[in-house]
C-alpha cells in the first residue's frame, strides 16, 4: 500500500471525528520527508490557524503512534485554500460554474492540460466548458486539477463566509 494512502486510512477518521473532512494528503521526500495534510471544517467557514493547530496536535499523537512514516520528517497542516486542488469526483461537482485548470494522465484528443468553467459530473466524467466547446473528462484520467483564482471564486467565497457569520 502507498504510504500516503496508509496514511490517510489513519488520518481520516481522526479528522471526522473533528469535523473536518481531508482534502489531500502528499508524502514528499526531498532531503527531509514532509507531510502535507491539507483539510476543511466540514461546516462551510474559513479555516483558522487554530483549526491547523488541533488538526496538527492530533494528528501528529496519532502517527507517533502508529509510526507509518520511516524516519525523521516535517508535518505541514493546511486548508485548500480558494485556489484549492480538486481531488474528488465531487469537488468537481461542487465547484460547477467555477474555473479550473486541469491535466490529465495522457494526452486526451491531442492535449494533456484543460482550462475552462467546470460543468459538473456525468458518469464518472468530469464536463467542462472550453473556448472550443464542452468536453467530457474521465476522472481516472486526471493527474491533476485546482481552481482559477477568479473574482467570482473570490466573491462566492466571501458570500459564503458573510452566511456563516450570520448563522
Amino acid at each position: 500500500m502507498d504510504p500516503a494512502d496508509r496514511i490517510s486510512e489513519l488520518v481520516e477518521p481522526v479528522l471526522d471525528a473533528m469535523g473536518y473532512n481531508l482534502v489531500r494528503i502528499k508524502l514528499g521526500r526531498d532531503r527531509a520527508a514532509t507531510l502535507q495534510i491539507m483539510a476543511e471544517p466540514r461546516a462551510e467557514r474559513a479555516m483558522t490557524v487554530e483549526d491547523c493547530a488541533d488538526i496538527s496536535r492530533a494528528v501528529s499523537a496519532l502517527l507517533d503512534v502508529e509510526d507509518p512514516i520511516a524516519g525523521a520528517y516535517h508535518l505541514e497542516v493546511s486548508s485548500p485554500g480558494l485556489d484549492r486542488p480538486l481531488v474528488r469526483l465531487d469537488d468537481y461537482a461542487r465547484f460547477a460554474g467555477h474555473e479550473a485548470r486541469i491535466e490529465t494522465h495522457a494526452p486526451i484528443d491531442g492535449r494533456r492540460r484543460f482550462k475552462g468553467r467546470l460543468l459538473g459530473v456525468a458518469e464518472g466524467q468530469v464536463r467542462i466548458a472550453l473556448p472550443e466547446g464542452e468536453v467530457a473528462l474521465p476522472y481516472q484520467a486526471i493527474g491533476a486539477a485546482k481552481l482559477v483564482l477568479t473574482e467570482e471564486l473570490i466573491t462566492a467565497a466571501k458570500r459564503a463566509s458573510e452566511r456563516n457569520r450570520e448563522r
